[in-house]
């Protein structure tokens, strides 16, 4: 691997004079990050899990094929709405990194171009304890607008008792 990267600067030293800028000689790189991504979506798939047997929530939600193969963003809530986790992949949706919105409302995602008919409409549904799936406009980082697909539901724990909302969310054009 050290061989392949002293190549590879070679070859930018080389290119670099040019008025081509070099590429990757080898997708060593590209897996790398791709690889990095899957670890940090299988510690994500194990906090959740975590979480979901420490809070004794009913049912199974299938962590693993929501972040692994639908690469949805998840983020949990307490009863107030306060979120407690945000998966990883967050930051390549809206730049946020998980540490920076926990102990915030998902409110902190909207602005000026942000439904108000959407937002009741989710805000009657966790009101009345009930799934929701909509699609409205939420802010990165940066402030860039984005359309979010979003799809959330109360948590309930083995006694029946709410002790949390879960959301699935992904970029949408």
């Amino acid at each position: 691997m050290e061989k392949i990267r002293f190549y590879e600067e070679a070859v930018n030293h080389f290119h670099g004079k040019r008025s081509f800028s070099a590429l990757p000689i080898c997708s060593v790189e590209f897996y790398a990050q791709r690889f990095n991504r899957v670890c940090e979506n299988l510690h994500d798939t194990k906090n959740l899990n975590h979480l979901a047997n420490s809070g004794n929530w009913q049912g199974d939600i299938p962590f693993q094929e929501e972040i692994l193969d639908k690469e949805h963003v998840v983020v949990v809530t307490d009863e107030n709405l306060n979120i407690v986790y945000a998966t990883q992949n967050m930051r390549l949706m809206n730049g946020y990194r998980p540490q920076e919105v926990i102990g915030k409302t998902p409110k902190l995602f909207q602005g000026k171009d942000t439904c108000k008919e959407t937002s009741k409409k989710v805000s009657k549904a966790v009101k009345s304890l009930s799934p929701f799936e909509v699609v409205l406009t939420n802010y990165s980082k940066d402030g860039a607008p984005y359309k979010c697909w979003i799809k959330g539901a109360p948590v309930y724990n083995k006694s029946g008792k709410v002790v949390n909302f879960i959301a699935f969310e992904k970029k949408v054009a």
